[in-house]
C-alpha cells in the first residue's frame, strides 16, 4: 500500500490526533468505545439521485449499514432517495438544512436551520457541516442533540486527491471505534465512488464490524 499524503489540509486535519481527540470527547461523539472490533461508516451531504443509490447498491452487496448525515434541502428535494436510505436500514442524522457553515452564521440563523432539517430525520444525530460549529451554536444545539464530527476524514472531497489517497488515509490510521466520513456529494463521488468498495473489503477482510451511529 502507498503511503498516504500528509494528513493536513488547508482548513482541515483528515484524521485526529489523540491529543485532540481527548478534548473533543468532551463536547462531541468523535469516537466509540467499544470491545467488539467496530467501526462506524457515515456519510455526509446527500441525498442525491445522482450518488446517495450507486453508495446503497454498494452498502447492500456487501451487507454493510452506515449512518447518512442528511442535508435538509435535498430530503425536501428528493424524497424517495432518503426513504430508500431509510427503508433499507440505515440510520439517518441532520446535517442543517441549508449546509450552512456555523463560522459565518450567526447563532439563531444557524440553530434554526439545524432544528429545521431535524424535523425531517428521525433521531437525535446532529453533524455539522465543515464540522464548524461556535460556542453559541453548540450549547443551543446540544441539550437536543446528540453532536456528530470524526476519527477519520477520507478526503473524498479534496480536489487534489486521488481515490487511492482516500483509501490510505483510511487504511493506514483505522482503529476499532472509529467514525470515518465520506460524502454522497457529486463533489466528493469520483473519489469516493472508487474507494468505498476498496475500503470495505479490506476491513472486512481485517475483522472488523460496520454498525451504525
Amino acid at each position: 500500500m502507498e503511503q498516504r499524503r500528509q494528513n493536513k489540509t488547508p482548513g482541515y486535519i483528515l484524521v485526529l490526533p489523540s491529543w485532540v481527540r481527548y478534548i473533543l470527547c468532551s463536547f462531541f461523539l468523535i469516537h466509540k468505545k467499544t470491545k467488539r472490533k467496530s467501526i462506524y461508516l457515515t456519510f455526509d451531504d446527500g441525498p442525491i439521485p445522482e450518488v446517495t443509490p450507486t453508495v446503497l447498491k454498494i452498502l447492500r452487496e456487501r451487507n454493510i449499514k452506515a449512518t447518512f448525515f442528511c442535508v435538509g434541502e435535498n430530503i425536501v428535494k428528493h424524497r424517495n432517495v432518503y426513504d430508500q436510505v431509510i427503508s433499507e436500514g440505515h440510520s439517518v442524522g441532520s446535517h442543517t438544512f441549508h449546509h450552512l457553515n456555523g463560522f459565518k452564521t450567526n447563532c439563531k440563523t444557524y440553530t434554526n436551520d439545524a432544528q429545521k432539517a431535524a424535523k425531517l430525520v428521525s433521531g437525535n444525530l446532529f453533524r455539522p457541516p465543515y464540522g464548524r460549529i461556535t460556542f453559541c451554536q453548540y450549547l443551543s444545539l446540544r441539550p437536543k442533540f446528540k453532536i456528530v464530527l470524526w476519527s477519520i476524514l477520507s478526503g473524498d472531497y479534496l480536489a487534489d486527491f486521488t481515490s487511492q489517497d482516500c483509501i490510505n488515509t483510511v487504511l493506514l490510521n483505522i482503529k476499532k471505534g472509529d467514525i470515518i466520513v465520506f460524502h454522497d456529494s457529486i463533489k466528493a463521488a469520483p473519489r469516493m465512488l472508487e474507494a468505498l468498495p476498496v475500503v470495505i473489503d479490506h476491513l472486512k477482510e481485517k475483522g472488523y464490524h460496520f454498525e451504525t451511529l
